[in-house]
């Protein structure tokens, strides 16, 4: 039921397009870690029951099967009141053509896509990361193409660097192409830097809207690694990459200071962290990856919760 009374909803950039502050994601669990296809659809059916429009996706997550799984249950909700998004550029086979941004792997990878998810178009369509051994006007070129023949409405880009949309944007304005309006990078209290001092300048004056992923930082925001105590259920048991990455002794003992001070206001941490990302300046979005629908309507409750302005700066100062 988008347009619910209690969920804002902003614009992506300078464009008429609207998505809701928070929205909900498939990396790492819907046809990942939540293979049920009941879970699956409790979790979306509430989500879009809580004003939720934007629904974020990519070929890569469970190789697929998070848009078939996704696709499933967002057919049964009117499509016009839907924002859908998939992602193209990692490898989908060993093919040597299935990977990157080139113009065939673009042309075959948004026909997989939307055969998966079941629909005609995608509202948004994302490079996922850059591709330095494909031409950047090869890449532009066709998703100008595809917005042309109608199959997508926007194009963006997944942690792209600055120097990359300065030079997308160059391309488009000298070639009268359609520029990438959106830009989805990882944005939270721990990995911020790239966003507060590089990214933020560069939106503005293009008029790009953001949407972030992993608010909390695959958990670590919420506490439930405090002391490097692993839940067997949880992400990083399961993804070596990130656990490594995350479960720093410096980056814990910010997490245990987060807790301290939500404690401090009656709060969650995770529902401090997340008041904080989605109060930033230029974010259009706030990606939610849950894998229990309690967890998004714990997540959702920032929404009603009275969070006052001088805790969000006190973790602002916190987290510099």
């Amino acid at each position: 039921m988008p347009n619910h009374p209690k969920m804002p909803y902003r614009s992506l950039g300078n464009c008429g397009t609207k998505v809701s502050a928070f929205s909900l994601g498939g990396w790492t669990t819907f046809g990942g870690s939540v293979k049920d296809s009941q879970s699956i659809s409790e979790i979306i059916h509430f989500a879009f029951d809580q004003g939720i429009n934007f629904y974020d996706i990519a070929d890569i997550y469970a190789k697929g099967q998070s848009e078939i799984e996704m696709g499933k249950v967002l057919k049964n909700f009117p499509r016009n009141e839907l924002v859908i998004s998939s992602k193209v550029y990692f490898p989908i086979s060993d093919d040597i053509n299935d990977r990157g941004l080139s113009r065939k792997h673009i042309a075959e990878s948004i026909n997989r896509s939307l055969k998966n998810i079941g629909t005609d178009y995608l509202d948004l369509y994302f490079c996922h990361r850059f591709d330095p051994e494909t031409p950047l006007i090869e890449t532009i070129r066709s998703m100008n193409d595809l917005i042309h023949q109608g199959k997508i409405h926007y194009w963006g880009t997944s942690q792209w660097s600055v120097e990359n949309l300065q030079e997308a944007h160059s391309i488009c304005e000298k070639f009268q192409l359609i520029p990438p309006q959106v830009e989805q990078p990882e944005y939270n209290l721990i990995n911020r830097h790239h966003i507060d001092e590089k990214l933020r300048p560069f939106v503005q004056k293009s008029g790009m809207g953001v949407v972030t992923w992993s608010p909390l930082a695959s958990g670590v925001l919420s506490g439930k690694y405090s002391g490097k105590n692993i839940p067997q259920d949880s992400r990083l048991a399961n993804i070596d990459w990130l656990r490594e990455r995350l479960l720093q002794d410096n980056v814990l003992v910010k997490a245990d200071q987060l807790v301290e001070l939500a404690t401090k206001y009656k709060v969650k941490a995770s529902q401090l962290a997340l008041a904080w990302t989605v109060a930033q300046k230029n974010i259009s979005s706030v990606i939610l990856g849950v894998s229990r629908k309690e967890q998004l309507q714990e997540n959702l409750q920032v929404l009603e919760l009275k969070i006052p302005q001088s805790a969000l700066e006190e973790l602002d100062r916190l987290f510099k």
